[in-house]
């Protein structure tokens, strides 16, 4: 490690790595905040789902009420109309009935008995049409003012499904306004417990030449816990890894419960394609190895596994882009960065 600090002073200052991990650092940055992102998005989605099925219900239940209510409309149109036409009937009838009994006065006067019968049955007759008549009409107003009240209630529960349309729509709006709120507050808080947490890291890893923070992540060289090609965990990176584990121990103590964060270690290689012949296939399958074992440690270190996650890289997000020895090993990495679930 000495050999390496001293080819570093002999180089002179290199700007290319600081203006890589800058890079790097915006990207993660623009990556973190593109995942909040659409994570808010599928709550909000999820929960209005919900609210437009409700919509979708409440609108179904209004036409139904819109077509029963053109209905009464047309029924108590035609009622209307039936006793306007028997109203009229009515008067034709009494009109008839008091011509056949003016008649009926001058047929007596005259004497002729036979002519008066008749006049007298034509004049029962249209008294018993007229009595039909009226009971007919009488009917039909029950029926009108029946269904004017239906009519009424009808245009009442429209009203009110409308209003509940409203309101639900207005529910909606600020619930995902709500959301949004307490979405980016999680997140607020989780990067407060995240700046803590690494500034304690910090704080006991300092004397590491070879541990950096990039953006939003601790970054481990390979070479701290694992020999080439191998990730069989050696001693020398345990005392490292034990150091890693109190403050993760710790800060699950102080994160409250209801925030669901985890711990992420992922393991990186450089481009160099394994032989084939050894323990794994390809550089996949040693990163994640790698960050499997360091993964297991710190579980057996006492950090709970619901809050650790392993991921392997493989070769495909370097952080030096050269073919140089140092590119490469810049490449072996490990890296810690706290996110949500």
């Amino acid at each position: 490690m000495a050999l390496g600090r001293t080819r570093g002073r002999d180089r002179g200052i290199d700007y290319w790595p600081g203006f890589v991990d800058a890079l790097s650092t915006l990207l993660l940055v623009f990556t973190f905040l593109l995942a909040v992102f659409m994570l808010g998005q599928f709550f909000i989605s999820r929960e209005i789902a919900g609210k437009d099925d409700f919509l979708q219900q409440l609108n179904q239940k209004l036409a139904a009420l819109t077509d029963l209510l053109a209905m009464e409309k047309s029924g108590k149109e035609d009622s209307e109309r039936r006793a306007m036409m028997l109203s009229a009937t009515l008067a034709s009838e009494r009109s008839e009935r008091e011509r056949l009994q003016a008649l009926i006065a001058s047929t007596s006067a005259s004497g002729n008995d036979a002519k008066v019968g008749e006049l007298t049955r034509a004049v029962e007759d249209e008294k018993n049409a007229a009595s039909r008549a009226l009971r007919e009409v009488s009917f039909l107003s029950q029926q009108i003012a029946a269904m004017r009240q239906q009519l009424q209630a009808l245009e009442n529960a429209l009203a009110t499904s409308e209003t509940r349309e409203k309101d639900a729509q207005v529910r909606i709006a600020d619930l995902g306004s709500r959301l949004n709120v307490a979405l980016a507050q999680r997140v607020q808080e989780l990067n407060n417990y995240r700046s803590d947490f690494f500034g304690r890291l910090r704080s006991v890893l300092s004397a590491r030449p070879d541990v950096r923070i990039v953006g939003d992540r601790f970054v481990f060289q390979s070479e701290i816990f694992f020999g080439s090609g191998g990730a069989d965990m050696e001693n020398a990176g345990k005392d490292e890894l034990d150091k890693l584990a109190g403050a993760l121990i710790e800060l699950e103590r102080t994160i409250p419960p209801d925030i669901n964060w985890v711990a992420r270690i992922d393991g990186h290689t450089d481009k160099r394609p394994l032989s084939g012949g050894g323990q794994f296939k390809d550089n996949w399958e040693l990163s994640a190895a790698r960050a499997i074992a360091v993964v297991r440690y710190l579980n057996s270190k006492g950090v709970s596994p619901q809050r650790l996650v392993a991921a392997g890289f493989g070769e495909f997000a370097p952080l030096d882009f050269g073919d140089t020895p140092e590119a490469l090993a810049r490449n072996r990495r490990l890296e810690l960065k706290l996110t949500e679930r």
